[in-house]
This record gives C-alpha cells, sequence and structure tokens, in this order.
C-alpha cells in the first residue's frame, strides 16, 4: 500500500490529496508531524531514490533556513541527512510518497502520473 506522508495545513499536500482522490488511488495517509519516517527508513528510501539529498529537505521551511541547512546539505552523508530529517517532520519536504522502491517528493502532476498511475 502506497503511504502518503502529509500535513494538513500544507497547500501542496491537499492538492495532491485531491488527485489521489480523484483518480481513485488506494493510500495510507499519515501525518508527516506526529508520525515522522525514522531515520533509518528515510536512509533506505535516501538510497532507493537515486535523488540527492537536497530532493528531501523542504528548502522554504522556517526550520530549514533556521538551521542554515543549505550550507550544511551538501556535504552530509545519507546517515547525516536522514537523522536530521527524522528530527522534525517539517523538514521533509512534502508529500511524501512511498511504496516499494519508489518515492516521491513534492507534488507535481506529471510526475504523479508517471509513478502512481
Amino acid at each position: 500500500m502506497k503511504q502518503f506522508y502529509c500535513y494538513n495545513k500544507c497547500s501542496t499536500c491537499r492538492k495532491a490529496k485531491k488527485w489521489l482522490d480523484e483518480n481513485s488511488i488506494e493510500y495510507e495517509k499519515i501525518d508527516i508531524v506526529k508520525d515522522t519516517p525514522t531515520a533509518d527508513q528515510l536512509a533506505e528510501w535516501i538510497n532507493e531514490s537515486g535523488q540527492p539529498l537536497k530532493y528531501f529537505f523542504n528548502t522554504s521551511g522556517i526550520k530549514y533556513r533556521e538551521l542554515k541547512l543549505k550550507d550544511k546539505v551538501p556535504a552530509m552523508n545519507v546517515k547525516q541527512a536522514s537523522e536530521i530529517l527524522a528530527s522534525d517532520g517539517k523538514l521533509i519536504k512534502r508529500p511524501l510518497m512511498v511504496e516499494k522502491g519508489h518515492v516521491t517528493c513534492g507534488f507535481k502532476i506529471d510526475v504523479y502520473e508517471k509513478k502512481w498511475r
């Protein structure tokens, strides 16, 4: 089953949820702030995705700026990145969609069409 990690106050998450519902995609909705993925889960997803570490960070978030991660992420390894992401669900770019080796962050219709239909 697809796991849809989202934050209810996030407009992008609401758009993604609407698309999933309109396209009859079954998923498990998980609050990314209350049930933040573990560092081990995140490390696995990062490794499976083939995406750069920055892809997983909510670069427009307040905490990202407070921690000055823009300058730190490029020098991080997967373990360091996954641990900091797991420390606060709002650091993770959302929505985060996961299923058996497929991972996407954010919401772009063309990506969802390709990956989740």
